[in-house]
């Protein structure tokens, strides 16, 4: 059972033009979160870019990283996830780590953690991460995704609206937290490269086109994703030129 970690990554961004190639430190960002990412992993672990451009591929290779060119008509990051174990030829029971090119600051412990969820549970198809939410703005955050786990740490369900509800939340605290503090999911994502390559022809679920959540998809098959529990939230992403300055300035920093 090998382990690949793979980084999709997209020139187009309708918020952050070419956005894998931005500038952090002296090199491009989508190079910064690959080398990053292979210090969290034993040496052996292969870490790739799948991208859909010829320029990632150029800009990649030019500071000693992998990168497979795939189609540039992709729905989604997943779908180009699956074309690249094709490509790679990995087997069924290879583990595929799922992380974002716009992570930069991306906590290497997580990484490793959310890597090693599969072989902790052999009847998971995919692993993920979450943290305790401690901000009530975040439960009723739209954009904040949370997920409901079961006894065994396997998530029972995620949502854009703020899950579990409780029956008696206090009047006069309409933006408290429950408790125990709900969970804030976290888009990292491990899964087992059978299930992957498969997951694209899997039909969508109906609760995955009303929440836009593609991992709905999983648990309407019966497919289950185990969570691994983080201790803090991830560092900022990058998403627009204003995200972009915070980050180098972190890196700056040190």
């Amino acid at each position: 059972m090998a382990t690949t970690v793979l980084i999709p990554a997209r020139l187009a961004s309708s918020r952050l033009p070419e956005k894998p190639l931005a500038d952090l430190g002296g090199m491009p960002m989508v190079v910064r979160v690959a080398k990053r990412v292979a210090l969290a992993l034993p040496a052996e672990t292969q870490v790739v870019v799948a991208c859909d451009s010829p320029r990632i591929v150029s800009a990649c290779e030019a500071f000693g990283v992998r990168a497979l060119l795939t189609r540039i008509d992709h729905a989604s990051g997943s779908d180009r996830l699956a074309q690249a174990c094709q490509l790679l030829a990995l087997g069924d029971e290879d583990i595929v780590v799922n992380v974002q090119g716009d992570e930069p600051l991306i906590d290497t412990h997580l990484v490793a953690a959310v890597a090693n969820l599969l072989e902790q549970y052999p009847l998971a198809s995919m692993g993920t991460a979450a943290h305790a939410l401690e901000s009530g703005a975040d439960f009723y955050d739209s954009n904040v995704v949370k997920v409901v786990c079961d006894a065994a740490g396997m998530a029972m369900y995620f949502s854009r609206a703020p899950i579990a509800w409780w029956r008696d939340r206090p009047a006069d605290a309409p933006h408290s937290l429950p408790q125990p503090a709900p969970l804030r999911h976290i888009g990292i994502y491990s899964y087992r490269a059978g299930f992957l390559r498969s997951f694209p022809m899997l039909a969508q679920a109906p609760m995955e086109i009303s929440e836009a959540l593609e991992q709905l998809r999983a648990l309407w098959h019966g497919h289950k994703i185990a969570v691994y529990i983080s201790d803090s939230a991830p560092g900022p992403g990058v998403d627009t030129p204003q995200d972009l300055e915070r980050v180098r300035r972190l890196l700056a920093q040190g």
